[in-house]
C-alpha cells in the first residue's frame, strides 16, 4: 500500500471544503492520493483511492485484474480574483470534475500494444480528447445515472471507454468526479469523509 507523505496529508487537512469518498458500503482499503493547489497555495481539489492501487503496467491482462475507484473532490468556486489581486481564476464546474477524473484515469492507462516510446504522444492525444469530452457533458459520449451522495440521489454524467469509466456530478458545495476499473459505477455511493484517518492521514 502506498504511504502518503506528510505534505500530502497536510494538504487534505488544509482544504476549505469537505472531502468525499465511497460510502460505508465499500469495505476495502482506502488511501489519500494527490491534492491540487492554486498559485497562492489554496487547496482546490484532491483525490482519494479505493481498492487496488492503480498501476500503469502494460502487460496484457494486468489492467483487467485491477479493481479500483478513485473519487475526486473539487471545490465549487465561481470566477474569483487571485490571492495577490493581479488576475482571476477560472470558475470550477462539473466539467472540471469530469476533466480531472478523465485525465486521472488516463494517467493509469497504457495499452498493452503501445510501444513505450509512443506513450507520451498517445497520452497527449487522449488527454486532449478527455478535455473536449468534459467540456460537452450534454453530448452523445455521456449518459446520466443517479447515485446517492450522503444518502440523497444526485444526477451524474457517466461514460465508459476501453480504459475504464468516468463520472461527474455536483452537490452544490463541491463537484465530485470519479474514475475506475473493475468496479461497477452503478453500484457506488458517496459520502462526506468524516475521518481522514480511514485514508491514512
Amino acid at each position: 500500500m502506498k504511504t502518503t507523505s506528510r505534505v500530502e496529508a497536510d494538504g487534505f487537512l488544509r482544504a476549505p471544503f469537505a472531502w468525499y469518498g465511497l460510502d460505508d458500503a465499500f469495505t476495502g482499503p482506502r488511501r489519500l492520493m494527490q491534492v491540487g493547489t492554486a498559485a497562492d497555495g489554496t487547496v482546490q481539489h484532491g483525490s482519494m483511492g479505493h481498492g487496488d492501487e492503480p498501476s500503469i503496467r502494460s502487460e496484457a491482462g494486468s489492467a483487467e485484474k485491477e479493481r479500483f475507484a478513485v473519487v475526486v473532490t473539487v471545490a465549487a468556486n465561481p470566477v474569483r480574483r487571485t490571492g495577490d489581486g493581479t488576475g482571476v481564476l477560472d470558475a470550477t464546474t462539473v466539467s472540471s470534475a469530469a476533466w480531472l477524473a478523465g485525465s486521472g484515469l488516463l494517467a493509469h492507462t497504457w495499452p498493452a500494444s503501445l510501444d513505450h516510446a509512443l506513450r507520451d504522444h498517445w497520452l497527449d492525444q487522449q488527454t486532449e480528447t478527455a478535455f473536449e469530452l468534459a467540456d460537452d457533458l450534454d453530448g452523445p459520449a455521456w449518459t446520466t445515472l443517479s447515485l446517492p451522495v450522503d444518502g440523497v440521489p444526485v444526477p451524474f454524467h457517466y461514460r465508459e471507454s476501453e480504459f475504464g469509466w468516468v463520472l461527474a456530478g455536483s452537490t452544490g458545495e463541491v463537484h465530485i468526479g470519479a474514475y475506475g476499473r473493475g468496479m461497477s459505477a452503478y453500484g457506488l455511493g458517496f459520502s462526506r469523509v468524516k475521518d481522514l484517518g480511514a485514508y491514512g492521514a
